[in-house]
């Protein structure tokens, strides 16, 4: 078996409204084309080409597999005429399956049965059954079953309209007959296009062996053709992967709330509640629980952590045991380490917080280096910006740091050292000293307070 995936992606799109290729619009945000390109990959084919057409340019640029074949259609003149421009490539020992860029729910596991069905067919086709199968090809079959041809909707009559077994276009064929058959493909339809599926009816009438491949779930071969499919689509995608989640321990305070837009690794007996974003990679332990509408970015996040409701992770490593939020945000490389807390209100840039220490409330932390069990008042800012460049804070093992207090970077506060509420550092600070940074206090007896005129004139 020598596999060869063609993926059709020359499509304009234009119920899609929009100045983006249809095969780049995202399903779990990823472009649907690379959701197929995945699928086909997992052939372990030594090649695969990829037809395309409208914005070739932008898909080209945005799909970034460096083995791929790209094969431009000039003109859409159907699909037939788009394998066909394929044909160079297709080595006569090829077992070529036919795929679509925009059937992004196509499983892996699908196209190895179409594939493997080769062993005993020169050619096989992948239907489904549809209780409505309006605007879809139908499948005819002989008395005995087999597979005679496929007739399009446009060109069918009314006893073959009523078939409710569909072609889904995906297709699989030995590469030397395929060639043959694609030369003699022509364009007497309703629509003047050259149909591959007419190499069904081209391989039938050489007795070549035609076979099909049943699909059982309808949604995984559904194309995208306008934005309500593509709505359709996501919700089914997302369902797919939160009961791969449920499935592996997690649970899911309601399942229908929660989106996965990337990959997801958890450990036991996480929870997960209602409105959550997951986006790139992310890694959660055992025990976490993800409070509501948080949006978790490329994260790891360690055992017995709890990420409080509305919270932002953004890129960031986080260690076993440790609070986040309420209002928290993470951006990218923080550094938590086990036990430490980040209350409401907190942003937290290129930093690394170290074991047990809290960062409480109403607090900016940026470019810091801070040691284990310190504590950083309500109010507190590393100044990391002086317009120019970004500086770094060091802060020492079991610092407190009072209310209000600003850090002007770079600057390092030494362990065990104290600093006094409303404190302006600059300078750097002894280990285990009192550092108070502040105005002096003055009261002015005998001072009236203005007031308005009459006339309430400001």
């Amino acid at each position: 078996m020598k596999p060869y995936p063609i993926i059709l992606a020359a499509g304009q799109g234009t119920r899609m409204r929009s100045n983006l290729p249809k095969v780049l619009h995202p399903i779990g945000a990823k472009a649907m084309l690379q959701h197929v390109i995945d699928a086909c990959r997992d052939l372990k084919g030594e090649r695969m080409a990829v037809i395309y057409g409208h914005g070739g340019d932008q898909v080209k640029t945005t799909i970034t597999d460096t083995d791929i074949q790209w094969v431009e259609q000039v003109e859409q003149k159907g699909t037939g005429h788009a394998v066909a421009q394929a044909a160079g490539h297709i080595q006569d020992d090829d077992d070529v399956v036919i795929a679509y860029g925009d059937v992004p729910l196509i499983r892996a596991e699908t196209l190895h049965s179409l594939a493997s069905a080769l062993q005993n067919a020169d050619l096989v086709v992948l239907t489904t059954q549809l209780s409505k199968p309006f605007g879809y090809g139908r499948i005819v079959r002989n008395d005995d079953g087999k597979v005679q041809k496929i007739v399009e909707e446009k060109d069918a009559d009314d006893e073959i309209r009523k078939i409710q077994e569909v072609n889904t276009g995906f297709i699989a064929a030995k590469g030397k007959k395929l060639k043959t058959w694609l030369d003699a493909i022509t364009p007497n339809n309703a629509q003047g296009e050259y149909y591959l599926t007419d190499c069904v009816e081209l391989a039938v009438a050489e007795n070549a062996v035609v076979d099909a491949v049943i699909c059982e779930n309808p949604m995984e071969v559904q194309g995208v053709n306008n934005r309500m499919q593509q709505a359709e689509l996501e919700r089914a995608y997302q369902w797919q992967q939160v009961q791969a989640l449920m499935v592996e321990g997690v649970t899911m305070m309601d399942p229908t709330r929660v989106d996965i837009r990337g990959t997801m690794t958890v450990g036991k007996d996480v929870v997960i509640d209602v409105n959550n974003v997951f986006i790139g990679d992310v890694t959660l332990g055992d025990n976490v629980v993800i409070e509501p509408g948080c949006i978790i970015e490329n994260a790891v996040i360690g055992a017995n952590t709890r990420v409080k409701a509305n919270s932002v992770l953004e890129s960031s490593a986080i260690g076993q045991d440790c609070d986040i939020g309420p209002f928290a945000r993470l951006r990218p490389n923080t550094v938590l380490h086990d036990k430490a807390k980040v209350g409401n209100f907190v942003e937290i840039k290129k930093s690394t917080v170290g074991s047990g220490s809290k960062v409480n409330h109403l607090s900016y932390v940026g470019d810091t280096n801070m040691g284990s069990g310190v504590n950083i008042g309500a109010g507190t800012i590393t100044c990391n910006y002086d317009g120019a460049n970004k500086h770094q804070t060091v802060i020492g093992d079991n610092v407190f740091v009072g209310s209000c207090t600003q850090m002007v970077a770079p600057v390092e506060v030494g362990s065990g050292s104290t600093i006094g509420a409303g404190s302006t550092i600059t300078k750097n600070t002894q280990a285990g000293s009192l550092t108070v940074a502040r105005a002096k206090q003055i009261t002015i007896k005998d001072w009236v307070r203005p007031i308005k005129t009459q006339s309430g004139d400001e």
